[in-house]
């Protein structure tokens, strides 16, 4: 198998895989109806994982922390945002993660003249057929690589608010839907350095969670240095899974139980960073979805149908501490949104005996 991944300039808009899009059907959800994949087992599920994982891997070395995150917010359904300092492999995750996967890919590099039309695509004028047609833009994939997404203007960022959200793209009164499964990977620099626009609240608060890859220890730096030096491990990276498989993997997710015990400690985490003083905006109901899909994915990773606290507890940081706006306060008092979000984990109770039984009546 080989990935078809396609290189999105200012002005192109083709579809990777090659078919047109077409006008989601009128449901419920915006969503076009589709039948539900069938379930794998979580013994398939660890297999499919650790495969990609291994991938991934190869190229950047030393961080098996934020490859599972990454995986964590694929299986999530959700999408991830990975932040740092130029050359510490923020594309190349994105890239290899994208490659890992036998489905159709695109990549966009923000510029600030980039244009929302070119991300979602354009309508234009068919002299032989005397209308419109729309040339759909390189949003229309299920793996989106959006390389220094903060470049951008926000009027351009604010192009992905609706496919991240809705997973379907409105241009002039006709709505697309977009393939699933559907990510976003993006990238961003520090908001310190030079040519950033900062993202705005709705633009983070859409975005699962959040990865700093940080630099790698000396060990695994010198075996990047003996590895990648003299050749560019990316260009022999193979696909180890495909679309079809990774929307088993998710529909496998989606059936893990969360005991209502559990579900309500999610949400007594996410009020509590509403309550802070330190915090002048906390994380949004949205972020109570996320962070209960994602303990998901982490629970089944972990190769276990039910989630338990410790899932919530690996995962709050990623999910959660972009979304928070901390007071000028907190900033002068050199608090971070990490401690702050740390800091909930240990005040709110932990529910005890949240194991379901056997057979769960609700999942």
């Amino acid at each position: 198998m080989t990935s078809r991944i396609q290189s999105a300039t200012p002005g192109s808009g083709e579809q990777a895989s090659g078919r047109p899009p077409y006008p989601a059907e009128s449901s419920g959800n915006g969503r076009a109806a589709a039948a539900r994949p069938a379930r794998v087992s979580l013994d398939e599920l660890h297999e499919a994982a650790r495969r990609i994982a291994a991938n991934v891997e190869r190229v950047l070395v030393g961080k098996p922390d934020v490859i599972r995150i990454a995986l964590v917010t694929l299986l999530a359904e959700g999408h991830l945002l990975v932040e740092d300092v130029p050359g510490v492999g923020k594309t190349s995750l994105a890239k290899a993660l994208a490659r890992s996967i036998d489905c159709t890919v695109s990549r966009i590099q923000f510029t600030p003249d980039l244009l929302p039309s070119d991300v979602t695509g354009v309508s234009i004028y068919n002299r032989q057929s005397g209308g419109f047609e729309f040339r759909p833009g390189p949003v229309f994939a299920n793996i989106v690589v959006g390389d220094e997404i903060n470049r951008a203007s926000p009027k351009t960022q604010s192009a992905l608010l609706e496919c991240m959200e809705e997973h379907q793209v409105t241009v002039d009164t006709s709505t697309y839907h977009l393939d699933e499964p559907f990510m976003v990977i993006a990238t961003q620099n520090p908001i310190e350095m030079e040519g950033t626009y900062a993202l705005p609240e709705a633009q983070r608060d859409r975005f699962t969670a959040r990865v700093s890859i940080g630099y790698p220890d000396q060990q695994a730096e010198l075996a990047m240095v003996d590895e990648h030096a003299g050749h560019n491990p990316m260009d022999d990276l193979q696909p180890v899974s495909d679309g079809e498989t990774v929307h088993r993997l998710i529909e496998t997710v989606r059936g893990v139980h969360m005991a209502p015990e559990v579900r309500r400690y999610a949400v007594d985490v996410v009020s509590a960073t509403r309550q802070v003083p330190e915090i002048r905006l906390g994380a949004s109901p949205r972020a109570t979805l996320h962070l209960v899909r994602a303990a998901r994915a982490q629970a089944a990773l972990s190769g276990r149908d039910y989630v338990v606290p410790d899932d919530l507890h690996t995962i709050a940081v990623p999910v959660l501490a972009h979304r928070l706006v901390l007071t000028t306060e907190a900033h002068a008092a050199r608090r971070s949104a990490t401690d702050v979000v740390r800091a909930v984990l240990h005040r709110v109770p932990v529910p005890q005996g949240s194991r379901p039984s056997a057979n769960p009546a609700q999942k």
